[in-house]
């Protein structure tokens, strides 16, 4: 068996060890134009080369969470694409949301900004049950994070294209009912799958349907939100601030408003980032299943795009 690691801007060695020791009777080689062909690939941001040198793969494993930039490439008819369930990502997802959230519901930023002016202020506590928080993407990620939030109590709902159960979560599900959970709203996270679907969902539209003073949250793909429509609803007050860890450009442009304005906070795509040790333990895991004629969770529906 062989496995052909291709990630791009990622440092191969110390992957490549943990691949050979956890299929010791695996051969495991870094891709190389011309290299030999393989039964399975680990991938990120492989080029369109490699996939055309490779027609007979299984399977390929993304080593993200997203998988909208693997599905624009032409890859091998008859290879399974899988991505990571979770490998350590939702826990981090979960600080990273939770924190969001809680910095501007407890309105942390404010006092930071006093503190560095030397001011010792007081702001009047405000109530969990005024800022409802909705979950666009209701997967492995969101899901995780919406259980968070509700062990804080705050009120959470959540949507997603087919109708799902979380315990304490009040969910919404397709077209029907997405204007509700959009008007029921105070802070909104963004943790869908990109889509044709979903490009451009946190419009001028839907966000105007989010109640007065709401924050946004988007830790899924820069292409969900449309960055002038944001600032319109911000200057306007309609949106209070939001929370960005994903840019339709990355790195964001230097000058990007996004960078200056004072209502958002900028993070370089780091809500949750890919941990190597139990990346490599579920990949693996998933190789032998296959090997073994048996399913494995995270297989994309290319029709779907996730």
């Amino acid at each position: 068996m062989r496995i052909s690691f291709c990630c791009t801007d990622t440092a191969s060695e110390p992957w490549l060890q943990g691949l050979r020791a956890a299929l010791p009777t695996a051969k495991v080689l870094l891709w190389e134009p011309g290299a030999p062909l393989a039964d399975y690939a680990v991938v990120w941001a492989p080029p369109q080369q490699f996939f055309d040198e490779q027609p007979q793969l299984k399977a390929v494993f993304n080593i993200g969470a997203g998988v909208d930039a693997l599905l624009k490439l032409r890859l091998p008819p008859n290879a399974l694409v899988v991505r990571l369930d979770d490998a350590g990502m939702s826990v981090q997802m979960a600080e990273y949301v939770c924190h969001a959230v809680i910095r501007h519901f407890r309105e942390l930023d404010a006092y930071e900004a006093d503190t560095r002016q030397g001011n010792w202020s007081f702001r009047k506590p405000r109530s969990r049950a005024d800022f409802p928080v909705g979950i666009m993407g209701m997967g492995v990620l969101g899901e995780r994070v919406a259980r968070s939030l509700v062990g804080f109590e705050f009120p959470v709902m959540g949507w997603s294209r087919t109708p799902k159960s979380v315990d304490g979560v009040q969910c919404f599900a397709g077209e029907q009912g997405f204007a509700d959970f959009l008007a029921a709203s105070r802070v909104l996270v963004c943790l869908l799958p990109l889509t044709p679907e979903t490009r451009d969902i946190m419009n001028h539209a839907n966000l105007s349907r989010l109640q007065s003073g709401a924050y946004i949250i988007n830790v899924a793909r820069g292409a969900h939100l449309v960055d002038d429509d944001l600032l319109a609803l911000l200057d306007s007050g309609h949106i209070a601030g939001a929370a960005l860890d994903v840019f339709r450009t990355e790195p964001l442009s230097a000058g990007h408003p996004f960078w200056q304005h004072p209502k958002i906070v900028v993070t370089p795509h780091t809500s949750a980032r890919t941990l190597r040790s139990e990346s490599i333990t579920q990949i693996t895991s998933k190789i032998t299943a296959i090997q073994r004629g048996e399913p494995v969770a995270g297989v994309v529906e290319p029709s779907r795009g996730y």
